[in-house]
């Protein structure tokens, strides 16, 4: 039941607030240790919300290129289920490009909060692009794959923003005792992520699908505007961590 789903999401949530509220003030550790707590804690609901979109590849984007995306190809329907390899053929193919380019930045390289917004602008601009491409699937009719496709591709530069660097940023910011720990939790922000976009998915039963695109677009967006506006207060509390 939707209920459920949604009361554990929240669940999970206030004991996320509760476990670091106690270790930034029972905890013991030095000021720049809880500034760094805090830290992973903005990361984690940065993270979670990221998730919460990327995720709607396996329902509510699955779901357009069954029921409103034109799949015939040289007379062959191709399953719906082939456009989920878009997203790790992109990877294959990007990774190496991102890799190379954050290395060539060298002192340049954009911080922690940077990526991570671009990962929340990247997600809303893939979703702007698919409530675009909505509009057109009406009165029985389908669009194209390419707005799916262009879609992902938006994603997966999203994902390699964020992904990589949040499971790099944890390692370094975490207490030495508690990295496992840090580790967990940012796993749980995957996990709170995909609960809460399975919720997402749902509202297609009330929503038409350029209409959950749209509100979806407008929520990574207006994330990745707060965490730009977080950026110079969460970069002096990484300090040297890069």
């Amino acid at each position: 039941m939707p209920q459920v789903a949604s009361g554990l999401g929240y669940g999970i949530l206030i004991l996320a607030v509760l476990y670091f509220a106690y270790l930034i003030l029972f905890g013991g550790y030095t000021n720049d240790e809880k500034k760094r707590l805090l830290v992973i804690f903005w990361l984690f609901l940065l993270a979670a919300v990221f998730w919460s979109g990327f995720e709607q590849a396996g329902s509510s984007m699955n779901l357009f290129a069954d029921r409103l995306t034109d799949r015939v190809v040289f007379g062959m329907e191709v399953p719906t289920t082939w456009l989920q390899s878009v997203n790790p053929l992109f990877i294959i193919l990007l990774a190496p490009v991102f890799g190379s380019l954050w290395v060539r930045l060298g002192s340049k390289n954009p911080s922690i909060s940077a990526k991570f917004t671009y990962g929340l602008l990247m997600l809303g601009l893939g979703f702007l692009v698919l409530a675009w491409g909505a509009t057109f699937a009406t009165d029985g009719g389908r669009v194209s794959p390419m707005w799916l496709i262009v879609t992902y591709f938006f994603h997966t530069t999203g994902e390699l923003c964020l992904s990589p660097v949040g499971l790099s940023s944890i390692t370094k910011l975490s207490p030495k005792r508690l990295v496992g720990q840090m580790m967990g939790i940012w796993f749980i922000a995957a996990a709170l992520g995909n609960l809460f976009a399975g919720l997402v998915a749902g509202r297609l039963e009330e929503l038409a699908p350029d209409a959950l695109f749209w509100s979806v677009a407008l929520t990574m967006s207006a994330a990745g505007v707060i965490a730009i506006l977080a950026s110079p207060l969460i970069r002096r509390w990484v300090g040297d961590v890069h």
